[in-house]
């Protein structure tokens, strides 16, 4: 007779039936839907322009995102080259906008007389983070450095983001001179929580994830973690004010067509 072998119980107990029973059956072949994409907005001044040559004069992959949810999805995105050379001694409105506009017009005109065509549509825009005693500060230059600056920026309580934005388009009149530009400055206060721990900060810079940004976070990613609360756009800490720049688009493709009419109307009453 074979000798009998005791074989142990399993370590774990086996499901129970009723556990199981509540548990579907698995279909290879079900798949789920993914969610669908919102149509783009239906406005006269993004109809106007869809088709045409719509120019982001930044690399900014956030602020490309950004334009596509309202509709400006089929971009020519050319950087400026010049170096942005303003002094820091300038007021963080003054330093953005100067910035912003030189990035504007350094790439409209370097496209007017593009083999791809004069750009319908230009838009730029520069962001900065300024500390409470009203330092502009840039992309962390190592790992201490961007530690030291995100300890800054929470035991400072809070700081602004201001962000500005430059559009510009031709004239079909060639009024002088030649172009309409519009712009505007946004302000976002930002508040770091006050538990946010050394170790926490020393976890995020780890990740690289602001180590391009200016401020050393981003706040529409892992950098949320950071961040109490927000006065003001939320967009706008991201690198674009949407409602703002949809503002400039209409009015930068106004001004051509209120000119025509009061030129028309003054003729008339001539």
């Amino acid at each position: 007779m074979a000798d009998w072998k005791y074989t142990s119980a399993p370590l774990e107990p086996p499901p129970s039936y009723e556990t199981t029973a509540s548990i579907p059956p698995k279909s290879p072949t079900t798949k789920i839907p993914l969610p669908r994409a919102p149509l783009p907005l239906d406005l006269p001044w993004i109809r106007s322009i869809r088709g045409r040559r719509v120019i982001l004069a930044s690399a900014s992959p956030r602020r490309r995102q950004l334009l596509a949810q309202i509709g400006l999805s089929n971009l020519s995105v050319i950087p400026s080259t010049v170096p942005e050379a303003f002094s820091k001694t300038l007021s963080p409105f003054e330093y953005v906008l100067q910035t912003a506009t030189q990035k504007a017009m350094t790439v409209y005109t370097s496209q007017i007389d593009s083999p791809d065509g004069e750009p319908a549509l230009v838009i730029a825009a520069d962001t900065v983070v300024v500390s409470p005693r009203g330092q502009i500060l840039e992309k962390p230059r190592s790992e201490a450095d961007h530690i030291a600056m995100l300890k800054g920026l929470r035991d400072s309580i809070s700081h602004k983001v201001y962000t500005a934005v430059v559009v510009m388009a031709p004239l079909p009149s060639a009024r002088d001179p030649g172009y309409a530009l519009e712009s505007t400055v946004e302000e976002t206060t930002v508040r770091f929580g006050s538990d946010v721990s050394d170790e926490l900060i020393l976890s995020y810079v780890r990740t690289r994830e602001g180590a391009d940004k200016a401020g050393g976070y981003g706040i529409q990613g892992i950098g949320a973690i950071l961040v109490d609360r927000i006065e003001g756009s939320f967009d706008n800490v991201v690198g674009l004010p949407l409602r703002p720049t949809l503002a400039l688009i209409e009015k930068v493709l106004r001004d051509d067509e209120d000119f025509v009419d009061e030129f028309a109307e003054a003729a008339e009453e001539e």
